[in-house]
């Protein structure tokens, strides 16, 4: 029998069973028939170990196979991936620097072949290479609400138990998705309100003071002058001990404030002691203010000293108005006069006692109360007084700040200003409480006081008055060390209420002011004025100065 000719002949399955039936079939024992036999069996092994794995490797094969086009085909035929926007304007900044939809290649496929993750609202599809969007699908941002993300935002997504082909999705999906391939989703479930330990370390600072300081002007003369002041007071909390008084915690704490003031001088000295608290009782949005005050003035026709205190009360509508009610109580004393012909002076000789209630309202815009260049200041105040002399008084003032010209950094400030003052008070004001004009704080070019009615040589001031200036300030050095000033002041007092043009006043000047930060905040001021209008009992005076320091 011709073995190996018939074994070829079948097919590879039938091989190993004719092989077999004629080894076992054949009888003769001879050692060439084992020596054949040995020989089949090996071969037998080669066959069988080859002939199982190419079995296993084609079944494993085909049935990833068919598992694959299966899924694949069911996904795209019942599950078709979203339409990405066609441009980037108006995504989510998240969108804005990401490709637009990707093009067809010949096989129907994305030209990036990434997985679709998301398919509709919130259903997952096996991670595939997705088909190519339909077109004609634009893409419309939904409103995100989910705490922590600051662009477009997208409403929750929610998967409630459908079915789709290839069986049942295991469970819901919670949160919010973007539906754009090829983009993860943001984080979800952020919370609303991030919270941190913030420690802060605070550290006591400066509130009291003690300064000593001196003051030079053309009205007054010299003073000098010593302040201690405290602006972090506590009436209530006095001391138990020395220690107390000696470690500064006596008299601390509240944020009340209290300040002792003397400034004695060559004309006029004056000494005070004011108490404040902006909250009444600790919590009240009233404030209150205490003082107590000793004046003592030496003018040209009489010597005036005046002791007295007033308390009031305020409160503030808005951070630019505010109102305020006041009582005060005033001895004083005229003495020393230099002419004895004057009725309106020999009255008030002696001691006077003044006891007057007020009201006052005040709208205050100004962006700086020393060198404002911005905003107004508006003052009403009213003021009924009794005891010896019974009378009203009635002002109004009103500031007027315009800024010009400024350069980029805000300094070199130019800056035009308009200021007024009216007041008038009733026919039983005695001299002292008149009105008075002249000097460097009302009509500049004049002495002080020397701008009033004058009755036998005698300044005796007036019931009326009107007073103006305007003022243009401009920068002389870059650093604004040195300014320069142009102004007009006019305006007049009177006796009675009414303008007489023979008592009209017009003073134009300029001037000069120098700021010295060691010196204080106040700047050095220098003026000359020239009256072109004045009353034939007025006293000029060209050139008027203030000075002042404090450290």
């Amino acid at each position: 029998m011709n073995f190996k000719a018939t074994l070829k002949s079948l097919p590879l399955k039938f091989r190993f069973k004719s092989w077999m039936r004629a080894v076992t079939q054949s009888s003769e024992p001879d050692a060439s028939m084992n020596s054949k036999h040995h020989t089949a069996s090996r071969w037998l092994d080669d066959i069988n170990r080859s002939l199982w794995t190419r079995v296993s490797a084609s079944a494993l094969l085909a049935l990833s196979s068919g598992f694959v086009s299966s899924s694949q085909s069911a996904a795209q035929t019942a599950y078709p991936p979203p339409t990405p926007p066609p441009s980037a304007y108006g995504a989510p900044p998240s969108y804005q620097n990401q490709p637009s939809a990707p093009a067809n290649s010949t096989y129907g496929q994305s030209v990036y072949g990434g997985p679709s993750t998301y398919s509709g609202p919130g259903t997952a599809v096996p991670t595939t290479p997705a088909p190519a969007p339909a077109p004609g699908n634009p893409y419309a941002a939904p409103t995100y609400q989910n705490g922590g993300y600051q662009g477009q935002a997208y409403p929750d997504q929610t998967y409630q138990g459908d079915v789709y082909q290839g069986g049942a999705l295991p469970g819901p999906l919670q949160g919010s998705f973007p539906s754009s391939p090829n983009l993860a989703p943001p984080v979800v479930n952020q919370p609303t309100v991030r919270e941190a330990d913030l420690i802060i370390q605070g550290y006591p600072a400066r509130t009291g003071r003690l300064m000593f300081g001196g003051a030079v002007n053309s009205d007054a003369g010299v003073t000098g002058q010593v302040t201690i002041d405290e602006r972090n007071f506590d009436i209530s909390r006095w001391p138990r001990s020395f220690g107390d008084l000696f470690s500064g915690t006596a008299f601390r704490g509240a944020g009340q404030t209290f300040r002792l003031e003397a400034a004695p001088g060559s004309n006029y000295q004056r000494y005070t002691a004011q108490f404040a608290d902006p909250n009444l009782l600790g919590y009240l949005p009233i404030s209150m203010s205490l003082s107590g005050f000793l004046y003592d003035r030496r003018y040209d026709d009489w010597d005036e000293n005046r002791l007295g205190g007033r308390i009031s009360f305020g409160y503030r509508v808005t951070p630019d108005l505010s109102v305020s009610l006041g009582v005060s109580g005033q001895n004083v004393e005229i003495a020393d006069p230099r002419v004895n012909t004057v009725p309106e002076l020999n009255d008030v000789l002696g001691d006077n006692g003044l006891y007057s209630g007020m009201a006052s309202l005040i709208h205050d815009t100004r962006n700086s109360p020393l060198q404002p260049s911005r905003g107004h200041y508006f003052e009403l105040s009213f003021e009924q007084t009794f005891g010896d002399y019974e009378y009203s008084t009635f002002e109004a003032e009103y500031r007027k700040y315009l800024l010009l010209r400024e350069r980029a950094d805000g300094s070199g400030k130019q800056t035009l200003s308009y200021s007024v003052q009216l007041g008038f008070s009733g026919d039983e004001t005695p001299i002292f409480e008149n009105y008075f004009a002249g000097g460097y704080a009302t009509i500049r070019g004049f002495d002080f006081r020397g701008a009033s009615p004058v009755i036998n040589g005698v300044e005796v001031g007036g019931q009326f008055q009107w007073l103006n200036s305007v003022e243009y300030m401009f920068p002389l050095t870059a650093d604004d060390a040195f300014r320069g000033v142009a102004f007009v002041d006019f305006g007049t007092v009177e006796q009675d209420i009414e303008i007489n043009s023979d008592n009209f006043r017009v003073a134009p000047g300029f001037g000069l002011r120098v700021a010295i930060p060691m010196l204080g905040p106040a700047p050095l001021a220098f003026d000359f004025a020239f009256p072109v209008l004045k009353a034939d009992t007025d006293d000029e005076r060209m050139f008027s100065f203030y000075m002042s320091a404090i450290r």
